[in-house]
């Protein structure tokens, strides 16, 4: 049995009660985004700094004067999460001052619009915590694609017609660009193994210099799923193969979580209205994606 099994340190039964994210705000049903920031400032804990670009989060629970944070929040640009906390970080070292700074953005201001500004921040190596919670569109503007939709997915800017069917590019792995920098930590997660979530983000918390946390974000909305299903699908993510669990430090992946039992991509993707105009040839092509990331991953066939 490994460590992701164990339920070691932190766990739900002793995660604190104090709530930094407080319920109240707007989100949709079944959105996993307040799952993810409700549990992960649980334990980074009141001396903390947040920032947000556009996004769904912003929207919901950081839209003046209803606000659903406890601790300082801060809006910035779409493009300026990496430069933002970068500043805030020295600004308060300066002051002598020990505060996590945080900066929170979906997949389109993380793969695409900020990423310019991410890369920098992790090359120097800045002493803050950046979280990608991600929902593989821009949700927050209409659900258009972006750098990190899946093949085939349909989206406003790709929608399925007689010729082209959904969105004809494979996603950017976006962790693995984050781990060719070297930096002291990267991590993905998903909502549906919480121990490992709250381990990783008890572990990050701790670590100095750019940490990169990288959340699957399941969204009824756009992804078009029962609300009811959204831990469910995260899992079979990760059970498929579409999402992997891992650790790495200073470029090196340390652990990785492997699932008991490998379902079939085809597995995953029924039930959500946006991949429901797929081909068997389409879902082919999808699966060789899926397995080509195992192989690199793990080192092996899966």
């Amino acid at each position: 049995m490994d460590k992701y099994e164990r339920g070691e340190r932190m766990n739900l039964k002793n995660l604190p009660d104090d709530e930094y994210f407080t319920p109240g705000h707007t989100a949709c049903p079944g959105c996993a985004a307040p799952i993810i920031v409700r549990n992960m400032m649980k334990i980074l804990g009141k001396d903390t700094v947040i920032y947000t670009p556009a996004n769904c989060l912003l929207v919901f629970g950081g839209t003046y004067p209803y606000i659903a944070w406890k601790v300082p929040y801060f809006h910035e640009a779409f493009e300026n999460t990496g430069s933002s906390i970068s500043g805030a970080a020295r600004a308060l070292k300066k002051q002598g001052k020990k505060v996590t700074v945080v900066g929170i953005a979906g997949d389109g201001g993380t793969y695409d619009i900020g990423i310019q500004a991410l890369s920098g921040a992790a090359e120097r190596n800045e002493d803050v915590i950046y979280v990608c919670y991600d929902n593989e569109a821009y949700m927050n503007t209409g659900i258009q694609r972006s750098g990190s939709t899946p093949y085939g997915a349909e989206t406003t800017t790709t929608p399925a017609g007689k010729k082209i069917l959904g969105k004809l590019r494979h996603k950017k792995d976006m962790a693995e660009i984050m781990r060719a920098h070297d930096i002291p930590y990267v991590a993905t997660a998903s909502i549906s193994h919480i121990a490992d979530f709250l381990k990783k983000v008890e572990k990050m918390k701790n670590i100095e210099g750019f940490r990169y946390f990288h959340v699957l974000s399941p969204c009824p909305t756009g992804w078009r799923y029962d609300p009811s299903k959204t831990v469910e699908i995260a899992r079979k993510a990760v059970d498929s193969g579409m999402w992997t669990l891992y650790e790495a430090e200073y470029g090196e992946i340390t652990n990785i979580y492997k699932p008991k039992k490998k379902i079939p991509v085809e597995e995953y993707i029924r039930g959500q209205g946006r991949f429901r105009h797929m081909t068997p040839e389409m879902i082919e092509e999808l699966q060789r994606w899926v397995d080509r990331k195992w192989e690199r991953l793990y080192g092996e066939k899966p």
